[in-house]
């Protein structure tokens, strides 16, 4: 026998969280890591955790071989370990129950000094979280964190496939930017010149005339100089593009997901919005509207100028989040300031037919009816100051028949964020990227 192996015979295996008061008085094995160890000379109490949660396993030196002796002697935190014993209902034990072990089995020990406490009970800078930031998504609060996104994945999916849509695929490596903006990572494509996508735009618009109704939840790249809480290089997009549809449409699709989503999480999630101390409840439809002149009115009301044509800024959004707490839609915003596919509104072409998605001040998407007429798509480049010649691939499909569509961009790790009341996009993605962090 290894480290103190007790054989398994007749061992219920369970996992650390599915240790309950309903499994007293039977055997049980346990797989898991060491997340805490106390030895008090004579007991032993180690607290195991995995996906699952926490539960503590207590051994008692007396009548212990050489073995187990030994395997408690050497036991540090977060190493993998098997234990063996049996459940007991404990009222003076924090989690009302633990295990009475016999058999301790260490399949991987940790190093003694470890260059994060997992526990959390020392604080940690942001760049030392991330510097070791396995060990930093160990900690129960943070491994919750992307069990609620594995479910806003899973819940995605399924609102939109029941809506009918197609997921698909797109390019990550193209040769033209999407927008014609400048935040674009070049890449050496076998000696030509290409980039990293910023948004799957013009794909999902040209895979409506195939599929009517797609979608895709990718990772995208935006070249940005700012550093703040909520930007980073590399990010995850949920789009849909959908054929015989306007904004107003999609708009109606992006609402009915996130209460979707928001129910899913509430139904399946609790233990890990508990860990995260946070308290859902699922919106109500329809989101509030307001016309981007509205907000401009909404700010001159609250003392703060705007002048119309410009986009909304951050600090005319943290103004406008005076008013508005919740989930709203701000639409109709100037046609100049929109990216060239973005239909012109027929009864006032200086304005479009376009939408962002808020909570509060942050933008979650954005999105609007597209143009479906050739010779308007080449206007609308030209206006831009963006060569029709670059998009000729793009521009021939129109002439196959591109009906009336629309669609929408939402940024899933911003959406993570509302649900879970992080304020650091940083601590949402498992292995962030911005300007300064290119490891791990």
């Amino acid at each position: 026998m290894v480290d103190g192996e007790k054989p398994a015979a007749a061992s219920k295996e369970v996992r650390p969280g599915s240790v309950k008061p309903e499994l007293d008085g039977q055997r049980v094995a346990i797989r898991g890591w060491v997340h805490e160890v106390r030895d008090l000379g004579s007991l032993v109490f180690v607290v195991l955790r995995d996906r699952s949660g926490l539960c503590q396993a207590v051994f008692s030196r007396k009548g212990a071989d050489a073995n187990l002796q030994a395997a408690l002697d050497g036991l540090t935190r977060e190493s993998a370990v098997r234990v063996w014993g049996v459940v007991k209902v404990a009222p003076q034990s924090r989690m009302g129950v633990e295990v009475r072990g016999d058999g301790l089995e260490v399949l991987a020990r940790a190093v003694e000094r470890l260059p994060y406490e997992v526990t959390g009970k020392v604080p940690a800078s942001m760049t030392t979280r991330l510097d070791h930031r396995i060990l930093d998504l160990r900690k129960p609060a943070n491994t919750a964190i992307f069990l609620i996104a594995d479910t806003l994945f899973d819940a995605i999916r399924e609102y939109l496939r029941g809506e009918g849509f197609v997921e698909v695929r797109t390019p990550k490596i193209i040769a033209t930017a999407t927008e014609g903006g400048a935040a674009l990572f070049k890449v050496d494509y076998f000696g030509r010149e290409a980039y990293l996508a910023q948004s799957p735009q013009l794909y999902k618009e040209e895979l409506v005339t195939v599929f009517d109704r797609v979608f895709e939840i990718g990772p995208f790249f935006r070249a940005e100089a700012s550093h703040t809480r909520r930007h980073v290089s590399e990010f995850t997009s949920v789009d849909i593009e959908a054929a015989f549809m306007n904004y107003e449409d999609v708009m109606r699709v992006l609402e009915g997901m996130v209460v979707h989503v928001f129910k899913r999480v509430l139904d399946e999630r609790r233990r890990e919005l508990e860990l995260l101390g946070v308290s859902l409840r699922p919106p109500r439809t329809p989101f509030k509207r307001i016309t981007y002149d509205e907000a401009l009115r909404e700010l001159e009301e609250l003392g703060y100028e705007k002048s119309w044509g410009g986009d909304l800024e951050t600090p005319d959004l943290r103004y406008l989040a005076k008013r508005h707490t919740g989930f709203y839609f701000i639409t109709h915003f100037p046609t100049a300031i929109k990216p060239f596919y973005i239909q012109p509104d027929p009864s006032n072409p200086s304005v479009s037919e376009s939408f962002d998605l808020m909570y509060q001040w942050l933008e979650l998407a954005s999105g609007g009816t597209r143009i479906s007429d050739p010779s308007l798509l080449r206007q609308r480049l030209t206006e831009q100051g963006l060569n029709p010649e670059s998009f000729k691939h793009h521009v021939a499909v129109y002439d196959y028949g591109m009906p009336v569509h629309a669609g929408w961009g939402l940024g899933f790790e911003r959406l993570l964020m509302v649900i879970t009341r992080i304020t650091n996009i940083r601590e949402v993605i498992l292995f962030p990227r911005d300007r300064f962090r290119l490891t791990p």
